[in-house]
C-alpha cells in the first residue's frame, strides 16, 4: 500500500462542538497562565483516601512536636533529645517534655507507617515500579545456619550441586525483584520521619513544594532511608536508575539527598573539606539550571555549589590549567568565557583549589580538569561520595561515554553512591551501570556483592512522552508547505487547515545549525513592529559564544523573546515554566529525542501545552515510531476522544530497520544532508541543485530567486572590476615602466 496516497487523500474527520465556554477559561489552561494544581500525573481514589489518612495524623503530630521549639538550639542529628518550651499554662520539666516528644515521635512512627499493602496501592497508583537490579541470589539469601565443620559444610556443598533448584519463570523472577519502599506523602515527612536539615526542610518549604511528584514519592525515600545512620524499611541507599517523564522533579529529586548528606558530613567530620558531590549533565544551560535550584536549596545550609567553569582546579597537583592545547575539539559546553580569554596561562596555573561541595559539570570540562601534564592519565578524587548523572542515556551514549566514565572510575571513595536519571534509558544503560560498578568495586578490593543494592524507578511507561500535553502530527509535503504550516501558527488569527493553535512563547527545533539560521531569516519580520518585531524572534545554536547564549536564553526566560529557533542543544532538561508548546520543524532523529523535545512543555503538571511535529515526503519513513510514541501516550493519559494518530496510518506507515535508525540517529534524514560526493565521484550540478531545493527553508519561487542571483552576481562583479582597476592604479603609481607612452 502506497503511505503517500493514504497521506495526501481528503479525511473528513467529524469536528468537535463548539464549546460555550469563555476564552478566558481556554487561556488558563495554557502552561503559561499559572501554576499547575497537581503536579502529580498518575493517580487514583484508592491512594488518595490512603494518603489522606496518613497525611492527618502526620500534619497533626507534626504540629504538635514543632510547637515552641527553638531552632537555634534544635539539635538536627539527635532526635531522640530535645529541650522543647512550654507553648502555654504550666511548664512541664526538660524530663516530661523530652519523653512526650519522644513518646510523639514512636507514635508517629507507628500510624505513619504503611504495610506492605498498602505501600503496593499508592505505588501502582502512581504507576511507580521499583525494581532491585541484582542476582536473586543476592536479594534472596539463604539464612544464617550455624556454624559446621570442613566435612560437613563440603557434604553440603555436594549436596547442593546434586540437587537441582527448580527455575523461575520470568514471571516468578520480576515478582521476586520487586520492591514496594515506603512512599513520601507530603514534603513534611521529610522532617519528620527521615529526619532531614531543618535549614534544608524550610528552604524546601519556601519553594513551594507541597505534594511530591511520582518520582519524588518513590526516589526521595529511598535515597534518603538510612540517613538517620539507622536501618530503615526503605534500606540503606542503593545506587539508583531513575525513567521519569519529563518535568517531573528530577533535579529536586536527588539535589535534597545530596545536600543533606553533605550537612550531614559537616557535622560528622569538620576535617574533610572539597568535593564531595559531583552532577555531570551534557549541556552548559542544563548545567547553570541545575546551579541556580541548587542555590536555593543550600541557603543557609553552610553547603556550597558551584558551576564547573574553564580554568577552575578541582584537586590537587594540576600541572597545566585544563584547556590548554588539549588536542580535542570542544563541544558546544566548552566554549570559553571573556574572562578567562584574558586571563595569562601562569595565571590559571596558579589558581586554587576550588572550595565547594557540590560541582555541577559537563563531561569534557571535568576531565580536561582532572587530566595531568596533557595525558590521558586522570587524577581521583577521594572525597566524592555522591555522582550524579543527569541525562545518562546521552552521558553514556558514544559521544561522551569515554569522558563520563573517566570521571565515574576518579571516584575511588568506598562508599560512592551513583544515580542515573533520565526519561529515556535502554536496557544497554542498565548492563553497562552494572558492569561499570562490578568493575569499580574490584579496583577499589571491595566485595562486589555489596550491602547497597543497584535499583531501578520507573514512572509510568518507560520511554514514554508526557502525557498531559497535547501532540499534533502534520503532514505537510514539502519544506514550503512546512514553512506555510509555521506561519499560520504566528498567525493565529489567519485559517488553519489543522486546527493547530499555539500561542508564544515556543521553541522550534531543527536538524542542523545551518537550518535554524535559515528559518530564522524567514521569520525575523513575520512579527509586527508595533508587537516588538525582530526582536522577539532568536536562534540559539553551539556556534554562538557562552556570553550570547546565556543573554538569549536570559531574554526568553524574562518573556523579551517570545519565539525561539534552536537544535537539540535545548531539548534536554530545559526547565521553562511557562512554555506553552514546541514546534518539532524538522523531525527528531529519535522517539528518545521526540520525547525530551516534547517535554520542554507540560511541565510539573501544566497542562495545555502543544507538541507540533511537521513531516514531508521525504520523512514518512522515519514517522512510525514518533507515531507510537505519541499513540502511547495518549493511551496512558486515557482520553475518550478522537485520537490525533489514526489507526490507519499506524498501519499505513512502513517499519525502519536497525541500521536505519542507527543511521538517522546519526546524520538525520537523508534529504537534508547536501553531501558532494557520493560513491568517490563528484555529482552532477543538476543533482546537488535538486538536493539543495529541497532542503531550501523558503516560499520564494524559482524566478524570484533567479532575479536575486543576477543582482548578486552583478554586484559581486562590480566589485571585482573596481578591485582590478584598483589594483592596476596601485602597480601604476610604484613607479615602474608602464609602457612606452608613459
Amino acid at each position: 500500500m502506497d503511505a503517500f496516497r493514504l497521506l495526501t487523500r481528503s479525511t473528513n474527520f467529524k469536528k468537535p462542538a463548539a464549546s460555550a465556554a469563555p476564552a478566558a477559561e481556554s487561556a488558563n489552561r495554557l502552561p503559561s497562565a499559572g501554576t499547575a494544581t497537581n503536579p502529580q500525573l498518575f493517580r487514583s481514589a484508592e491512594a488518595d483516601e490512603l494518603e489522606s489518612k496518613h497525611g492527618k495524623k502526620r500534619k497533626r503530630v507534626a504540629a504538635t512536636e514543632d510547637d515552641g521549639v527553638n531552632a537555634a538550639d534544635l539539635d538536627f542529628f539527635h532526635s531522640t533529645k530535645r529541650s522543647v518550651a512550654p507553648a502555654s499554662g504550666s511548664a512541664p520539666s526538660k524530663t516530661e517534655s523530652n519523653q512526650t516528644v519522644e513518646q510523639q515521635d514512636d507514635d508517629s512512627d507507628e500510624e505513619d507507617t504503611m504495610d506492605e499493602v498498602e505501600c503496593r496501592t499508592i505505588l501502582n497508583s502512581h504507576k511507580i515500579k521499583v525494581t532491585d537490579l541484582r542476582d536473586l541470589s543476592e536479594i534472596q539469601p539463604t539464612p544464617a545456619a550455624p556454624a559446621a565443620s570442613e566435612k560437613e559444610s563440603k557434604k553440603k556443598k555436594k549436596k547442593s550441586k546434586k540437587e537441582k533448584t527448580p527455575e523461575l519463570s520470568k514471571k516468578e523472577q520480576k515478582r521476586a525483584r520487586r520492591m514496594y519502599p515506603q512512599p513520601l506523602v507530603s514534603f513534611k515527612e521529610l522532617r519528620s520521619r527521615y529526619k532531614i536539615s531543618g535549614r534544608l526542610a524550610n528552604n524546601v518549604a519556601e519553594q513551594g513544594f507541597t505534594m511530591p511528584t511520582e518520582v519524588q514519592l518513590g526516589a526521595l525515600p529511598l535515597l534518603l532511608g538510612d540517613s538517620t545512620g539507622s536501618t530503615s524499611k526503605n534500606g540503606p541507599e542503593p545506587d539508583l536508575l531513575v525513567v521519569a517523564p519529563t518535568g517531573s522533579g528530577k533535579t529536586l529529586s536527588f539535589l535534597i539527598p545530596v545536600i543533606n548528606k553533605i550537612v550531614r558530613h559537616h557535622h560528622s567530620n569538620t576535617d574533610e573539606h572539597g568535593i564531595l558531590s559531583v552532577v555531570v549533565v551534557p549541556t552548559k544551560e542544563l548545567a547553570s539550571q541545575i546551579v541556580n535550584e541548587g542555590r536555593k536549596l543550600v541557603a543557609n545550609t553552610g553547603v556550597k555549589i558551584t558551576l564547573m567553569k574553564k580554568g577552575m582546579r578541582v584537586v590537587e597537583g594540576e600541572a597545566d590549567a585544563p584547556g590548554e592545547d588539549s588536542g580535542e575539539s570542544g563541544s558546544e559546553e566548552e566554549d570559553e568565557e571573556r574572562d578567562d580569554d584574558n586571563k595569562p596561562k601562569k595565571a590559571q596555573k596558579n589558581l586554587p583549589v576550588t572550595k565547594s561541595d557540590i560541582l555541577v559539570t559537563t563531561p569534557l570540562q571535568l576531565v580536561n580538569s582532572l587530566s595531568a601534564n596533557q595525558t590521558k592519565q586522570v587524577a581521583s578524587m577521594p572525597l566524592v561520595r555522591s555522582l550524579v548523572l543527569d541525562e545518562a542515556d546521552v552521558l553514556l551514549d558514544p559521544l561522551f561515554r569515554e569522558q563520563t566514565l573517566d570521571i565515574w572510575r576518579s571516584c575511588v571513595h568506598p562508599d560512592l553512591r551513583v544515580s542515573l536519571w533520565s526519561a529515556t534509558m535502554g536496557s544497554n544503560i542498565e548492563e553497562l551501570t552494572r558492569s561499570i560498578i562490578k568493575e569499580r568495586l574490584e579496583n577499589i578490593g571491595q566485595d562486589s556483592n555489596s550491602v547497597h543494592p543497584l535499583v531501578r524507578l520507573v514512572v509510568g511507561l518507560k520511554d514514554s512522552a508526557v502525557p498531559n500535553i497535547d501532540h499534533r502530527l502534520v503532514y505537510a509535503a514539502t519544506e514550503q508547505g512546512k514553512l506555510l504550516g509555521l506561519r499560520q501558527l504566528l498567525h493565529p488569527t489567519a485559517a488553519s487547515a489543522t486546527d493547530v493553535r499555539l500561542r508564544p512563547p515556543f521553541l522550534i527545533f531543527t536538524q542542523t545549525i545551518p537550518r535554524a539560521v535559515a528559518l530564522h531569516s524567514e521569520l525575523k519580520y513575520d512579527i509586527p513592529a508595533e508587537a516588538g518585531g525582530s526582536s522577539r524572534i532568536a536562534v540559539l545554536h553551539s556556534d554562538l559564544s557562552d556570553n550570547q547564549r546565556s543573554d538569549i536564553m536570559r531574554d526568553f526566560r524574562k518573556g523579551e523573546i517570545w519565539i525561539l529557533v534552536t537544535t537539540d542543544a535545548l531539548s534536554r532538561g530545559l526547565d521553562i515554566k511557562g512554555l506553552n508548546g514546541i514546534v518539532n520543524y524538522d523531525i527528531p532523529n529519535s522517539a528518545a529525542i521526540y520525547v525530551h523535545r516534547a517535554g520542554r512543555t507540560g511541565r510539573a503538571g501544566r497542562e495545555g501545552g502543544i507538541a507540533v511535529t511537521y513531516y514531508t515526503k521525504e520523512d514518512i519513513p522515519y514517522v512510525k515510531s514518533i507515531a507510537n510514541v505519541i499513540d502511547a501516550s495518549e493511551k496512558l493519559r486515557g482520553t475518550d476522544g478522537e485520537k490525533s494518530i489514526q489507526r490507519w496510518l499506524l498501519e499505513s506507515l512502513p517499519d525502519l530497520s536497525k541500521k536505519d535508525k542507527q543511521e538517522l540517529k546519526k546524520h538525520g534524514v537523508k534529504a537534508r544532508q547536501i553531501s558532494k560526493h557520493i560513491g568517490g565521484k563528484d555529482k552532477d550540478k543538476e543533482q546537488e541543485e535538486r538536493e539543495a531545493r529541497r532542503a531550501r527553508i523558503s516560499t520564494k519561487s524559482g524566478f524570484e530567486r533567479r532575479l536575486e542571483n543576477r543582482k548578486k552576481g552583478a554586484i559581486a562583479a562590480s566589485r571585482n572590476r573596481k578591485a582590478a582597476a584598483a589594483d592596476d592604479d596601485a602597480v601604476s603609481d610604484d613607479g615602474s615602466w608602464d609602457g612606452i607612452g608613459n
